[in-house]
């Protein structure tokens, strides 16, 4: 399958490939989000050593793992397995010096699992570095892993041999909503904007989940063989999710846990308190790791002091209002939710999230993508707007957002909501300034008096997935 998307990202890899110089490049990203597939399928004409690490395994078995690898790239059987990083990189350099190729591309996938304790792993790749692979030319060392944390903290971080030897980092973002509709048609799966919206907020945009689906298949029917059935394929997922990327897992997925509670999130010192802890240092790491694997996001809130931790991850939202408690559910679990208070709650909430996430393309419909702006929330007693664009143009928008199946039509209530939004707004804003509302709907909205009088931009599905 030729590549979906990613056309910025191969656009880079490939200029680095062209390069008269050797290369460090880090790839991260989330486990499942394509990260190899984009590698090995970039480089794979000039690809001359490929390694990914073993989870919860020994360093015995890492080097018994290397050694397998080299005997592969070389083919020669009669390799034997090296006892320390230090030696399995003195084989590679053997097997490098001894290959005529103009590039070569190293590949080491999931690094993070083969550092394992007192391993000694990052001195020897640093040596690697800096003692062979920065002097040759041909060579573009790439070192890929899921645990984002643990890639910047050892790699972007590292205040040792590896300080400030990257050359490129990329992280890898799921699929946006145009690349997950062009990758479900390349699977001969033809659904309306509205449906892969519902797709994008079950699984979020991660190829692998994505390529799980069947066609001929409703999405309804797609997500009960997928987690409800008696043999469903991603039963266990979230938990496997969270123990690939952390270790004590189980203090993660707590946070997460904690702010699928709240629609607008808690502060650190409420996290704290709800997970009952001291170690408000600890909490702090964890959250910082977890925002940077894009489970969350922190963000400001008008009318907050403190910043505000938000669950950003749809997969996650998922699981913890549909799956966690582990109720008896049939294999048609997800037929038989369709319009249901738990259903539309969900997409309501999803909506929301997911207008959050395309920012930016939001931005580009409007046409201010060239103007200075802010994104916030604003929250009071009184009302809770979850997303406000502040423009240097001396305008706000306003943003509502409404999830329905049938053209959204504005009664009194919303005028009367929109009215009280707006006031909310400007009484926090430090300067007068013009305030627009602009609604988010699945498709056009009906016009009448309500519309013309409180809207004044409509933005559709249609326009987001186009933009």
């Amino acid at each position: 399958m030729p590549i979906i998307g990613r056309k910025e990202e191969q656009r880079e890899l490939l200029r680095l490939m062209a390069s008269e110089q050797p290369e460090f490049i880090m790839v991260y990203g989330r486990r499942r989000v394509g990260k190899t597939y984009l590698v090995r399928e970039t480089f794979k004409d000039n690809l001359v050593f490929y390694m990914t690490g073993l989870n919860n395994v020994e360093l015995s078995d890492q080097l018994v793992n290397f050694r397998t690898a080299l005997a592969t790239a070389s083919g020669n059987v009669d390799i034997p397995a090296p006892q320390t990083w230090f030696d399995a990189f003195e084989q590679l350099r053997t097997f490098l010096q001894q290959n005529n190729a103009a590039k070569k591309v190293v590949f080491l996938d999931e690094v993070p699992w083969m550092d394992t304790k007192g391993s000694k792993f990052i001195p020897a790749l640093e040596h690697f570095w800096n003692s062979y692979a920065s002097t040759d030319p041909a060579i573009k060392l790439v070192v890929c892993g899921s645990a984002a944390s643990w890639m910047v903290k050892k790699i972007v971080e590292n205040h040792g041999g590896l300080h400030n030897r990257l050359t490129y980092k990329l992280k890898l973002n799921p699929f946006n909503v145009g690349e997950v509709k062009e990758f479900l048609e390349s699977k001969n799966i033809y659904w309306d904007y509205q449906m892969v919206t519902e797709c994008y907020m079950v699984l979020g945009g991660i190829p692998y989940y994505l390529n799980l689906l069947m066609p001929g298949l409703s999405l309804a029917q797609n997500i009960d063989k997928l987690f409800f059935s008696e043999s469903a394929l991603l039963e266990g997922e979230f938990r496997s999710l969270y123990s690939s990327l952390f270790l004590h897992s189980e203090e993660y997925v707590s946070i997460i846990k904690v702010l699928a509670e709240k629609k607008i999130g808690f502060t650190r010192d409420e996290i704290i308190a709800a997970l009952s802890v001291s170690d408000g240092g600890g909490v702090t790491r964890k959250l910082t790791e977890l925002e940077q694997c894009g489970f969350i996001r922190k963000y400001k809130a008008l009318g907050r002091v403190p910043y505000l931790y938000q669950l950003a991850d749809f997969f996650s939202l998922f699981y913890f209002t549909f799956l966690e408690k582990g109720d008896n559910y049939d294999s048609e679990t997800w037929m038989h939710l369709q319009n249901t208070s738990t259903h539309k709650t969900w997409c309501g909430l999803g909506f929301e999230r997911f207008c959050i996430a395309n920012a930016e393309k939001i931005k580009n419909i409007l046409g201010i993508s060239g103007i200075a702006t802010k994104t916030y929330s604003v929250y009071s007693s009184e009302a809770q707007i979850d997303m406000v664009i502040e423009r240097g143009d001396r305008v706000v928008n306003l943003f509502e957002m409404k999830y329905t199946a049938l053209p959204y039509s504005l009664d009194k209530k919303d005028a009367e909501s929109m009215e009280n939004k707006m006031l909310l707004l400007q009484s926090k804003l430090k300067k007068k300034q013009n305030i627009a509302n602009v609604l988010v709907t699945t498709s056009p909205i009906k016009q009448n008096a309500y519309s013309a009088r409180w809207v004044q931009r409509n933005i559709t599905l249609e326009e987001i997935f186009s933009a």
